[in-house]
């Protein structure tokens, strides 16, 4: 980039591109005209994706971000589209992924006054942000946009929030030329904190890996896996993690998640030593911060974090390791512990445990997710990109259908729902050769749905499986445990999906047996436009473990104390 006189807008835009982003997520507005306008004269090396609602957009940015590792970007206009965008923002936020929001602001001279659709982002943004800043000078435009890629990056990943004044875009600025991309700061584990590690670990007799977070490699999940391998250590995954390691390794003991397996919170609580890596101990993952005593666990803990803000944030470490995850696991990954054998059946027993918890129980009606799952996990290849949004739906693929070592997985830990269809859109952009399966929920689908438009658009083609049971199923499970029979609110009268999808240029299907969904898959597999199969669930279908008919006959059962 050379030192020449050009609009803010368009200094923006050559600095992305120096940055090395190739797409853009957003949705147009007039606040950010000149961004706009230098995309345009961009188009060759920066792709723009505008989405049908701000919302969608930023979880396109936080999924992109997610899967490459580098900040996924979203422009939006000022008010209504920065508050939309926020739920994308907080999804990123908690999944610690990598995201930058441009926001288009009032002009300069009106800020301060609540001018047309003006909001102090700032105040806006800061809990559910890395840093918000408002960029007032079109010259440090180089400077704040750099910083903004670091700060993202560095760390705990996460979302920077960047306003920008309509007319410092519209302003001629020279600049001088910009530096290559950003690159994250991350520190580095130094063989001391790695010997101390390796000696805490030896002295143990029960050693359990919890692993989760942002900012993996794939270098870094590899050194994982060949370090717990090696060292007879099983890994659960954090909530929705569970792509970090080959759930087919000896390795692997399960997922810390939402309806956690009794045996994971077995190995969790009976352990006498957990490495918890990149972990940030959310409320999930720590079983309702009931699985370890805060402030201080009864086990031993090791807590490997990129960033001092997590270390010692919910728990107090035995030893505090402050260091990227991955490369500490590189350090470690060739180290061969004298007394590996002192925990070879904890080992063992851990992923038996884990295999056995496959096993999904058939469930009611003539659609049997059990047997739609199992198919799924011998169909699905092994670099399959799975997402879901948020509901009980999410638990059956979730917990069902194990993920091979390229296989990856955009959740939101946020329990945000409408987030899978737009992750698998920037999926299936980011790797058009990949097949990108969305798993979604009726209710959940309903907030993003309109995205479907998006992706024939831009020639994104995910496969979507649409659990339909009629009602907002995670909530009406809650409503019948503490109101039984008070059903109130989490009805849906829902439209045809499938004649829904063929109007946005899907190839969809509705499947009401089983034994329907193996043909319907392959189809659309085959048929290249993007599918979506709309399977007719029973309600009673709730949960894999349970039945609404279930939940609402213990909660109604007087108790002992009652009928006494």
């Amino acid at each position: 980039m050379d030192d020449k006189s050009r609009k803010g807008g368009a200094l923006l835009v050559d600095v992305l591109s120096a940055e090395g982003v190739r797409t853009v997520f957003g949705v147009p507005g007039e606040s950010y005209l000149a961004v706009l306008d230098a995309l345009h004269d961009a188009a060759g090396c920066i792709r723009t994706v505008m989405a049908r609602h701000e919302g969608a957009a930023a979880y396109m940015a936080s999924a992109h971000g997610k899967l490459t590792g580098r900040p996924g970007i979203c422009f939006v206009t000022r008010g209504p589209g920065a508050t939309n965008a926020a739920v994308g923002v907080h999804t990123a936020m908690q999944d610690s992924s990598p995201m930058i929001l441009f926001i288009g602001q009032a002009n300069r001279e009106t800020l301060g006054r609540e001018a047309f659709q003006e909001i102090d982002y700032e105040k806006f943004f800061g809990s559910v942000s890395k840093w918000s800043v408002e960029l007032r000078d079109s010259g440090r435009i180089p400077e704040v946009v750099g910083r903004a890629f670091r700060t993202a990056l560095s760390g705990r990943p996460g979302p920077v929030i960047v306003a920008l004044p309509e007319d410092m875009l519209e302003e001629t600025v020279s600049a001088p030329p910009v530096a290559v991309r950003s690159m994250p700061v991350r520190p580095e584990a130094g063989a001391d904190a790695v010997a101390h590690v390796l000696s805490m670990l030896e002295d143990s007799q029960r050693p359990l890996v919890l692993a989760g977070g942002g900012g993996w490699t794939c270098s870094g999940r590899d050194a994982l896996q060949r370090f717990s391998e090696g060292n007879g250590i099983p890994v659960v995954a954090a909530f929705r993690r569970q792509d970090l390691i080959d759930n087919r390794s000896p390795a692997y003991a399960g997922d810390a998640g939402t309806v956690m397996p009794p045996h994971v919170k077995d190995l969790m609580t009976s352990a006498d030593l957990v490495l918890a890596a990149g972990v940030r101990f959310d409320e999930i993952t720590t079983g309702g911060y009931g699985l370890f005593s805060v402030p201080v666990p009864k086990q031993a803990l090791i807590h490997v974090h990129s960033s001092d803000g997590e270390l010692g944030k919910v728990y107090v470490p035995d030893l505090a390791v402050q260091a990227c995850p991955c490369s500490f696991f590189c350090k470690m990954e060739d180290a061969v512990l004298e007394n590996r054998g002192r925990w070879r059946e904890w080992y063992r027993d851990a992923h038996r445990r884990y295999r056995e918890s496959l096993r999904c129980p058939d469930t009611p009606g003539p659609v049997n997710l059990a047997r739609i799952m199992s198919w799924l996990a011998d169909r699905l290849p092994d670099d399959a990109v799975l997402t879901n949004g948020a509901g009980n739906f999410a638990i059956w693929p979730g917990r069902f259908i194990p993920l091979g070592r390229a296989a990856r997985l955009l959740a939101p830990q946020s329990g945000s729902m409408g987030y899978g269809l737009p992750a698998a859109i920037a999926a299936k952009l980011a790797h058009p050769d990949r097949m990108v399966v969305c798993f979604a929920g009726d209710g959940d689908f309903q907030m993003t749905g309109q995205e479907l438009a998006t992706a024939r658009q831009y020639g994104a083609a995910p496969i979507v499986i649409l659990f339909n049971n009629g009602m907002y199923g995670t909530i009406r499970m809650h409503q019948e445990r503490q109101y039984p029979g008070r059903v109130h609110g989490t009805d849906l009268v829902n439209p045809d999906f499938a004649a829904l999808a063929r109007a946005y240029g899907f190839h969809a299907e509705r499947v009401v047996r089983t034994d329907e969904f193996e043909n319907a898959f392959e189809r659309a597999v085959g048929a290249g436009t993007g599918a979506l199969i709309e399977l007719r669930v029973d309600p009673e279908a709730v949960s894999p473990y349970d039945t609404l008919a279930g939940i609402r006959s213990r909660a109604a059962a007087p108790s002992r104390d009652d009928a006494a």
